[in-house]
């Protein structure tokens, strides 16, 4: 086998694994938020959405209403400053921020009291804005978790340069995600139907089994998820075959 060959399987596995686990992130942001919207009327990783509502809320003076939605989106970006903050912190940086995920989502779980409910969407909220730092990057392309408009923007501007000469197809990957997000808003729907709020106990139990799942991505691959290779991008991206081979045979 050439190392030419040996490079493109290697690179072949990662992004593979790296589509998989963004893919089950991607599920479980969707099944989340369909469950957070059916059981308390507003989203809960969907900030655009939030941000539109909270417009409309103010504009009708319904400033309660505003209040809640603009402090989700403050917890939520407080959520994904975390969230970058754990990974930082962790050898097995997937692995971690989705058990942290896991465990908050058990302690939204836990408040069932119906005085508790501000209370439990807010850390339901957290947990979406966690996630994202799971995976930031497949080989070098950026990927969304839990917001699928920047992914279907790329995915339709890829399109447009395949139109006018360009046959790369990498931006093909950011289908996976709105894909996921898709099919497990799906999944929440019926979860929520049939389980109530104990739907959140089934999707943090979910969000544990991807996180232990992780543990057979070996610890090099995962740190590659990060935005800490922006110094060593993938090759991916780049039009020089000679510096791409430098950069690869850097990273391997």
């Amino acid at each position: 086998m050439t190392r030419q060959r040996r490079r493109r399987i290697i690179r072949t596995r990662r992004t593979a694994a790296g589509l998989v686990l963004a893919a089950a992130i991607s599920f479980l942001a969707g099944m989340t938020d369909a469950t957070g919207l059916a059981l308390t009327g507003d989203f809960v990783s969907f900030m655009t959405g939030n941000t539109t509502r909270a417009a409309l809320s103010l504009g009708d003076g319904n400033l309660r209403h505003a209040a809640v939605l603009l402090s989700a989106i403050l917890v939520f970006v407080l959520g994904n400053a975390a969230g970058i903050v754990i990974a930082h912190f962790s050898e097995r940086r997937t692995f971690v921020v989705l058990s942290c995920v896991s465990i908050v989502l058990v302690a939204a779980s836990i408040m069932t009291a119906e005085n508790l409910a501000m209370p439990r969407f807010y850390l339901v909220v957290i947990s979406m804005g966690m996630v994202n730092a799971a995976v930031e990057q497949i080989e070098g392309l950026p990927i969304g978790l839990t917001y699928v408009t920047g992914a279907l923007s790329r995915f339709g501007r890829g399109i447009g340069r395949w139109i006018v000469g360009d046959r790369r197809l990498d931006w093909t990957i950011q289908i996976v995600p709105w894909a996921g997000m898709f099919a497990g808003a799906v999944a929440g729907t019926w979860l929520t139907r049939t389980a109530g709020s104990a739907a959140f106990w089934l999707i943090a139990v979910f969000a544990m089994m991807i996180a232990f799942a992780v543990l057979l991505i070996p610890k090099r691959v995962q740190r590659r998820f990060g935005n800490s290779q922006r110094s060593t991008p993938s090759p991916i991206g780049y039009h020089n075959k000679a510096q791409s081979n430098q950069i690869e045979g850097i990273a391997q």
